[in-house]
């Protein structure tokens, strides 16, 4: 080796074992695009999302509750997960076709409900839900959504599924319910993370500090930091309120008697409420901290799915949280999960390029899932076991 290229290769050791190199690698951010299809990851379409949207709606999407610690969380427990590739198998084929709820779906990745998605794009939940239906997609239309249930079918031809707040008075329950289920769809969703309420913080502080015109979204502005008439149509009928801080598993009874549609929990995070989903008449499990935007356990949602699974008893469980990448994806299926959510990744697509960029978002995802498949030796859905991780307490 002569004297320079040995001088070179110390300089590039030097530099890459410089704390400072490191931070600036480590902060530096790829090109802004401009296009759906040039996006090469989850990460271009943040990017692409944040320098278009106005700062108090980014910044409602973005945080979480109390100090924001549990968003960040679902973010780091993937990396308390290693993998354990199998080498020398055939991945010439593979498939990530699945069944879930009686319907078959092209991906096992599908939208988790986002609220007032037309404060995001003016096609909203049409959009997400047309997009959802071009790629085999499941989505959960949302109680918040600032469409119709009805309205979405019509302009989509795809019934979704859908969540539910549950309004405070059951009598209020039985119309809202009947409606769904007279559209034709399959699955209810039914979120209890929030019956406590909860402390958006960070997203009540940044609301001040926009000074945009809110009337688009918000005809009455704010007050005392809530925003006013949300574009919110499927809660028309809520002269209660929703999040009834009274509920018990008793509800959950009641509502297995009202409804046939499949029913699933959003929200659970612990073995003791999977098996009182079990007792109590539960189709599905959906393990989600929303978003850690629920309450401050600082704990990834991918970290309490071992558990629930475990209880669950073979009951579907589905989770979400922090999804950013195919190995993400990959964890969670080969925890037991049969259904992996993305939140934030498609309200990013959907903000920057509408219909467009969420399918692209699902299309990045599915690539990288299907990579990962091959890569660790399991082509095929149903390969894919404990076997192929390993935990791990230090993380990366």
């Amino acid at each position: 080796m002569s004297l320079l290229s040995r001088n070179r290769r110390q300089f590039f050791k030097f530099l890459a074992a410089s704390p400072l190199f490191q931070q600036a690698w480590a902060q530096s951010d790829p090109p802004v695009i401009t296009a759906a299809k040039d996006a090469l990851s989850i990460r271009d379409f943040e990017a692409a999302a944040h320098k278009v949207m106005r700062p108090a709606h980014w910044w409602h999407m973005m945080s979480g509750c109390d100090d924001d610690a549990t968003v960040r969380a679902n973010l780091e427990g993937f990396t308390h997960f290693q993998l354990r590739p199998r080498r020398m198998v055939d991945v010439s084929q593979s498939s990530i076709k699945t069944e879930l709820f009686g319907t078959v779906l092209d991906t096992p990745i599908f939208l988790s409900p986002i609220g007032s998605q037309v404060t995001y794009n003016p096609q909203g939940e049409v959009a997400v839900t047309k997009a959802a239906k071009a790629k085999g997609a499941a989505y959960f239309l949302p109680n918040g959504s600032s469409k119709t249930i009805e309205e979405v079918i019509q302009g989509t031809g795809m019934v979704p599924w859908f969540q539910l707040y549950m309004p405070k008075k059951w009598e209020e329950v039985i119309p809202v319910v009947r409606r769904i289920e007279a559209t034709g769809c399959k699955v209810l969703t039914w979120t209890i993370d929030e019956l406590a309420g909860r402390n958006l913080e960070s997203d009540l502080r940044y609301r001040y500090l926009d000074k945009s015109n809110c009337a688009q979204c918000h005809t009455d502005g704010f007050r005392n930091g809530v925003p006013q008439n949300r574009i919110q149509h499927m809660e028309d009928g809520y002269k209660s309120g929703t999040n009834p801080p009274f509920a018990t598993w008793e509800w959950v009874d009641r509502l297995r008697k009202l409804t046939k549609m499949k029913i699933t929990l959003k929200g659970i995070v612990t073995a003791e409420d999977a098996k009182l989903c079990r007792e109590h008449g539960v189709d599905g499990i959906f393990v989600s901290n929303h978003g850690g935007r629920s309450n401050e356990t600082r704990w990834a949602t991918i970290d309490s799915l071992g558990e629930v699974v475990d209880a669950a008893g073979g009951m579907p469980v589905l989770v979400d949280g922090g999804f950013r990448r195919g190995t993400d994806v990959y964890k969670a299926l080969a925890l037991g999960a049969r259904a992996v959510g993305i939140g934030r990744p498609y309200v990013w697509g959907l903000a920057a390029f509408g219909q467009e960029g969420v399918e692209r978002v699902l299309d990045v995802l599915t690539k990288e899932t299907q990579l990962i498949m091959r890569q660790c030796g399991t082509p095929n859905l149903n390969q894919i076991t404990r076997a192929y991780i390993r935990r791990t307490e230090s993380g990366i």
